[in-house]
Formats: structure tokens, sequence, C-alpha cells
């Protein structure tokens, strides 16, 4: 036969194939006879009977291969059962597959190792399973036949089956005839069993066409679900460090290198626009193989854990994770974030990370190879303080991880003409990967942390979107919604706020820092905030896609964020570091420039809510405020200031505001001047008298200021008048009225004056009688000006309120006692008594009675001068 063999090799064709056919036929006829010997016994002759067979794999010439294959599935037909030590010279002859030969060969071949994988597994050596699992291996590798390849994939998976069903099985006949010594070497055989599949999977994950790499790398993670509870941890660590690390590497790498040149076909097959590059597939890839690793971890974290290297691996893990999040492919990016989620839910730990559990029978879940099963939602919640059975230094390595992709994706674009903006998914879960992660980090979770946390959330709202995405991201209003983002980032906080309770004294101290961002989303409500020098358009300012950037609407986002500093500032305003930091001065600070803004907010809830806000707030700071005096000095110049601010707002209400909702407006001014009626002025005496002075001049304005606008306008033509007729309309009289009673409490009026209230008396009447004195000046001026034209009804209402309160004020001055009066007042009343009087010409009879009324006032005051003569003498 061994000169067959090298007839097989002659130029002629005809003589090779009769060399051909002579070894072939030799071979099936001898292994055909029945020996006295039984041939499944006897090795020796098997390995000669086979041998030359084998050696026709050397033969070039694609007939002399065919009639070779061909014979191999007549012998596996007829004598497959007797193969027992031939079975390395079949499996060589079948996979002796090379690229260069045709595709009928490898067919061909395949056919007869799809019988052995079949049919023949049971009843081969143990020995010889390994040379199984390289032949299928070599024909995932050939490039001939796709299909053959992804054939191979699924044998594979077979005989990983086949494997776990028979273990004890195999390990009992690599177990025979050895000692108990040796025996700890056998279990590492069936071992070596499990790094020869993974291997050949690891090896076909890096194959050049995409459809390999897919089927391999959904089947090498699912085994290692799926059976890797039977490895011994030796073999763990060879399977990190031989086979998943070194995967990663080698994706990374040809990830990196891929073309980026479109390729709309493959073949005859259309490819999606996903796909069309290589660099697109590549990515894909390398999406599955770092997800596959992350689930690895997470599943078997246990038994890692308990390996040597095992922080090594983790750390080399998550500087995977951070290299693909910072990839500018927004595919990878984003899976990566997924993998960081996926290592962090240590609640969700597979059953066979036990070892009690390790022979059992997998799940269906567990034994599915596509990896398409559909991943558990898990709902966000705010963690509870728990004791992690992990080091706390390698979920300081995670947090430092998180902080690098937090920083570097979020940090603003140069002038550079390459921008790389971050989606809202790839943010929104960065974001929700701190929560689960808060929860190891938690114990040693300083006041720095929270700064570099604070400064990622805030680059991370600041990231606009496109103008073409803006539609489907951005809500609109009315539609009062937070975008995903930001929702996420409000659970940050609150899972910050409810630690920092939770937590000892110690943690008490970020309350500032807590407050100080939270006030910052407020701000974004009124101020969006800019991304480094993009150009971005406003949200509502938007009509089309014809703009690159939008800004995210954060008006829902902010209104949402004052309710959480309202109800953190009731649980924390008595806190010793909450006062220090001057806090309320802070909450005022940031409420004053959306009450300023008022109806110029871009919406109208926003100052509403803020108003209200800042009621409920100033009931809990303002006792604490008076309690601790040396603490607030600095506070009451900004209360004044945004009180100020929004009564006398600068901006007008809209033109479309009907006079109900006017109304509405009015009564929350009233509720102000209520508030300073009755937490504010009855405890004037402990506070700054610069705050009680500007307090005291805004009631003066108010209780004057009965109209929307002090202004009026008159035209040139004396036929034409202007008139506001809207502004006639909306005449705040409640809230002047309010503001002249809560005056009048604090004057002379009350003969039992208390203490705290005589401080105020002398500036809420010099600044009343002031006020007054402008405004009639004023309005003799202008009715002058306005000649035979009357002024507007405005104008005249407001004259009117302003006799009326000095009508008032006289009555209440005659009746105080006369030590409570100083005669600096008795003065000013005196000067303002000409200013009457050139009222008398006003045409207006609202005007002349209040006027009568306010002259009839001074009958009391009018005495004869004091003589300088006496008795004659």
């Amino acid at each position: 036969m061994r000169r067959g063999s090298k007839v097989c090799q002659h130029p002629y064709s005809g003589m090779r194939n009769w060399g051909a056919e002579a070894v072939t036929s030799l071979v099936r006829a001898a292994l055909a006879f029945k020996y006295d010997t039984p041939l499944e016994e006897n090795l020796k002759l098997q390995k000669t009977i086979l041998a030359p067979l084998q050696e026709l794999s050397n033969v070039t010439h694609s007939d002399i291969r065919q009639k070779q294959l061909e014979c191999v599935l007549t012998i596996l037909h007829n004598n497959g059962y007797k193969l027992l030590h031939g079975w390395p010279l079949i499996l060589g002859v079948i996979g002796a597959v090379k690229n260069t030969q045709s595709e009928k060969l490898v067919q061909t071949a395949f056919q007869s190792l799809q019988l052995v994988v079949a049919d023949f597994l049971p009843i081969i050596p143990s020995i010889y399973l390994k040379n199984c699992v390289e032949v299928a291996g070599r024909f995932g590798l050939q490039n001939k036949e796709l299909n053959v390849s992804l054939t191979a994939i699924g044998l594979l998976w077979n005989i990983s089956d086949f494997f776990y069903q028979n273990r004890q099985r195999i390990s009992d006949e690599l177990n025979t005839g050895k000692t108990e010594e040796s025996k700890k070497e056998s279990e590492l055989a069936f071992d070596d069993l499990w790094m020869s599949l993974f291997s050949s999977l690891g090896d076909l994950c890096v194959d050049d066409r995409p459809a390999v790499r897919k089927s391999s790398g959904q089947t090498l993670f699912s085994t290692i679900s799926a059976h890797g509870g039977l490895l011994q941890k030796e073999t763990w660590k060879r399977v990190l460090w031989q086979v998943l690390f070194p995967l990663l590497e080698k994706v990374q790498s040809l990830s990196s290198s891929a073309s980026t040149t479109k390729d709309e076909m493959t073949g005859n097959i259309l490819i999606h626009h996903s796909r069309d590059t290589a660099e697109k597939q590549w990515a894909e890839t390398r999406v599955l193989s770092l997800a596959g690793v992350a689930r690895t971890f997470n599943s078997k974290r246990q038994i890692l854990h308990q390996i040597g290297d095992f922080p090594r691996a983790w750390s080399l893990l998550l500087e995977h994770i951070e290299n693909s999040a910072l990839c500018p492919s927004a595919e990878v990016s984003l899976a990566a974030l997924k993998s960081f989620q996926e290592i962090l839910q240590l609640n969700k730990e597979s059953k066979t990370d036990d070892p009690k559990t390790f022979l059992e029978a997998p799940s269906g879940e567990e034994i599915n190879r596509t990896g398409e099963t559909k991943p558990k939602t898990v709902k966000p919640s705010i963690p509870k303080a728990v004791v992690s059975d992990v080091d706390i230094a390698l979920w300081a390595t995670a947090w430092k991880v998180w902080l690098n992709i937090g920083t570097q994706a979020t940090k603003a674009p140069d002038n550079s003409d390459k921008v790389y903006v971050p989606s809202q998914k790839f943010l929104t879960a960065l974001i929700q990967t701190f929560p689960p992660l808060f929860i190891h980090i938690r114990p040693r979770f300083v006041a720095s942390d929270l700064n570099k946390l604070s400064n990622v959330l805030v680059s991370a709202l600041s990231v606009p979107v496109q103008g073409d995405a803006s539609p489907f991201i951005i809500p609109t209003y009315p539609e009062v919604t937070v975008t995903p983002l930001q929702e996420v980032t409000l659970q940050a906080m609150e899972v910050l706020i409810q630690a920092v309770k939770e937590g000892a004294e110690s943690t008490n101290t970020m309350f500032p820092e807590i407050f100080e961002q939270l006030l910052t989303y407020i701000k974004f409500g009124v101020q969006a905030p800019k991304y480094g020098h993009l150009e971005t358009k406003v949200f509502g300012t938007v009509k089309g896609p014809q703009v690159d950037w939008v800004t995210m609407n954060f008006v829902p986002f902010s209104e949402k964020t004052v309710d959480m500093v309202v109800d953190l500032y009731s649980a924390s305003a008595n806190n010793t570091s909450v006062i220090k930091a001057h806090v309320l001065h802070n909450i005022i600070k940031t409420f004053r420039i959306p009450l300023g803004l008022k109806y110029s907010c871009p919406s109208p809830s926003t100052w509403k809510l803020v108003i209200n806000a800042l009621f409920t707030v100033l009931e809990i700071g303002l006792p604490v405020a008076r309690k601790h005096v040396n603490e607030f000095e600095g506070m009451w110049c900004e209360l004044a200031l945004a009180f100020e601010d929004f009564l006398f707002t600068k901006h007008p209400s809209p033109p479309t505001l009907s006079v109900e909702e006017f109304q509405r407006d009015e009564a929350v001014d009233c509720k102000v001047v209520t508030v300073i009626r009755d937490d504010i002025l009855p405890y004037a005496s402990n506070m700054p008298k610069d705050f009680v002075i500007k307090i005291m001049e805004i009631l003066n304005k108010g209780s004057i200021h009965s109209a929307t606008s002090d202004t009026f306008i008159v035209f040139s033509t004396p036929s034409y008048h202007s008139i506001d007729t809207e502004s006639s309309r909306k005449l705040r009289e409640e809230f002047a009225k309010t503001c002249f009673e809560t005056l009048l409490q604090f004057s002379f009026i009350n003969q039992k004056q208390q203490e705290e209230e005589g401080c105020i008396t002398k500036i809420a009447v010099l600044s009343l009688l002031q006020r007054c004195q402008e405004v009639v000046k004023k309005y003799v001026d202008d009715e002058r000006l306005s000649g035979k034209c009357p002024l507007p009804r405005p104008r005249m209402a407001e004259m009117s309120s302003v006799l009326k309160a000095i009508s008032t004020l006289l009555g209440s001055l005659k009746r105080a006692p006369k030590s409570n009066v100083e005669a600096g007042v008795w003065k000013q009343v005196i000067n303002l008594y000409p200013y009457l009087v050139e009222c008398t010409t006003s045409a207006s009879p609202h005007v002349c009675k209040a006027l009568k009324d306010a002259l009839h006032e001074y009958k009391d005051l009018l005495t004869p001068p004091i003589s300088g003569v006496q008795n004659g003498t």
C-alpha cells in the first residue's frame, strides 16, 4: 500500500487514479477482514492499515484527495465502530483541509466530520476527543465555503453539549489506570478539552468574515455561561488570560485598523448601511466580545474572585471598557457602558457560582446559543447601605474609570474641525451607571468625589442634540416632561441625598455641595448652559432642522429640581454645615433669577413654582436665621432684592394675559406682602437696618403702584391721546391696598405699640410721605403738560389712591400718642400741603373727591401763630 501511495503522486492522471484506487480498495478490504484478534483490539494493526490512507493527504492533486475522502466516508459508514485507536488517523485525514483546496473537497471532508460528531462521539476514546475539536475548528477557519464554517461552529456547540452530558464518563476514562497523584492531572486534562474548545472558538471570533465572528462569539460566551461551572479555578485563570483577554486585545486592534471604505455588496448579498464598512462590521464584533466578557465576569464573579490575580483581571476589563466607551463609534461606546452596568449588577449572580450547583443542568436561557435573550429592565432605585463582599479597592478602580469616561466624553470641543458630541443615549447610560456603582463606593465617597461627580453631571446636561434629532428628544410645550438623561440625573441626585441623610454626621458636610448642584440645575431652566464654543440654538427658537445643534429643554427638569431643593432644605435647615455654608442665601439668590424674569421666563409655570417654593423655604429658614444672626447677615439684602425684582418686575405681562389671570398673579403679589407683614417686620429689631429700610421702600412703592406701568404717552397732536385701556383694566388695587395696610399696621395706628414695631415706625411714615409727595408733584406736572387732554385712567386711579393714603395716614398720626411722632414727620406733612393745593385744578371727579378728604384732615393742624408779646410786656 505504501508503494500505491507513491504512485498516487505520479504526474500522469491515469496512473494516479490506479494507485489511489488500489490504496483505498486495500484499506477497505483490510478493515473488513475478520482477524483472529479483533481489529478494534489491535492498535498496531489499525495504524498499519490506515497509515497509507493518511499519507494520501500529502498529495496535492485534487482527484486523489477526492478518492481519499470518499474512502474515509465509506470506512465511517462500514467500520466506524471498530476504529477505537484509529481515530487520530481518520480525523487527521478529515482535518487536512486547506484553503487551496476546492469547495467540493471541503464539502466532502466536512460530511465525514458531521458524521463523526453525530454518530461516533460516544465511542471515540476520550483521549481523542481533543482531535475532534481541533478538526472542527479547522473547518471553521477555512474560507472556501462560508456555510461549512458556520456549520462547523454549530458542531463545536454540539461537542460542548456532549462534554457536559458525558462529563462523568469522560473523567473516569481519563482516570483509568492512573494513580491518586495523577488523578488531579486527569481532572485538568478534562479541562483541557474545554480549553481546546474555547481556544478554537476564540480563533474564530477574529475571523475575517463578520458572520463567522458573530456566530462563534455567541457560541463561545454561551458555552462559557452554560458549562463554565465545570472548570477548576486554575482553568478559569487560563480562560481569562489565554482566551478572553487576548480576544479583547485582538478585536480592539483589528477594529481600530479596519477600513472605512464603503462596500455595498458582499458577494450577492446586499449590506445594510449600518454594516457597509469593515469598521462597522468590526464594531459589532467588538460589542459582542466586550459584552460577553462582562457577562462572564458578572455571572462567574465568585469563582473568578478566588483566583490570585483577579484584581489585575478586573482592572484590565475596566481598561477595555474605558477605551471602548471613549471610542468614536456610537455603537461601541454605548455597548461599553452597558457592559459596565453588567459587571455592577452583582445581584444577578448566576446559580453556577455556587460550587454545590456546578454539576446541575443549566437552564434553558443559559444554553441559548444565539445570545439574543431579552435583557431585563431594572427600575432605578435609591440604593440602601450595604456591605459589599468585594474589596473596596476594586470598586475604587471602577469609580476612577467612571470618572475618566464621564470627564473625557463630556469634555466640550475646541475650535477644531472635528467635533465629537456624545449622544443622549450614551450620556443617559453613563449616568444610569452611577447608582449601582455608588452602592459600593459609598463608604469612601467624600466631598472631592462629589465635586468630580457634579462636574460630570453638569457637563453631560450641557451637551446639545443634533438639529435633526431634536424633535424626537426634546419635549415641546405644553408637554411637561423631562428627557431620559435629565431623569437619570435627578435619580443620581436622589441617591446622594438619601445617602447623606442616612449617613453619619461627617457625611452631612456634603449638604452644601448638593444644594449648589441642585441650584445650578434650577438656573438651567431660565439660562440654558453653553457647551464650549459650539454654536447652538435655544429650545423653542428652532423652526426646522436647519440648525446643527439644539440646546435641551430644561424647564421641566428645573422645576422638578425646585421641589427637590425645598424638600432637602426642609430636612436640613438646622444642619450646622447648611447654616455655615449660607445655603439659604444661595437659594434666595438663585430663586431671584426666575422671579426677576417673571413673565419673561421660558415657561409661565416656572416663576409661579419658584415663588411658592420661596414661601416654603422662608417659613422654614427665617426662624433659623433669627436664631443664628451672624450667619445670615448677607442674606437679608438678597431677600429684599428678590422681593423687589418680583413685585416690580421689568418684564411686563404679555398682552394675551386675561384679567382673571392677572388677578391670580396679583394675589401672589399680595401673598408676598403678607409674608413681609407676618414673618419679617414683627422681628425687625433683629434685622439689619438697611434691610428694613429697603422693605419699607418696597411697601411704599407698592402702596401707590396701582397699575402695571407708571408711564403714559401723550402724542403731540392734540386730537390724539394715548389711553392704555388694557393696563387700565389691570390695576393692582388689591396689592396697593395690602401694602398700605401693612404700612399702617406698623405706623401709629396702634396705641399700644410693640417694641419691635417702634423701630420701623419712623422709617415707614417718612418713606410713605416722601413717596406721596413725589407722586402728587409728578401728577400736577403731567396734568399741566397734557393741557385739556385728560390723563390716562391708570394715572388718575393712582393719584386717587395716593390721596386716600394721605388721608388715612394723617388720621393715624393725629390719633397716635404725641410722644411717638417726631417733629420731622409733622414738618414733612406740612410741606406736602402746597402740592395738594396745586391739585385743586384737576378735572377728575375721583381725584377731587379724594383731595377734598385729604385737605379736610389738615383742619386740626391749623393753629394761630404764637405771639412774641404776652400781657403787654
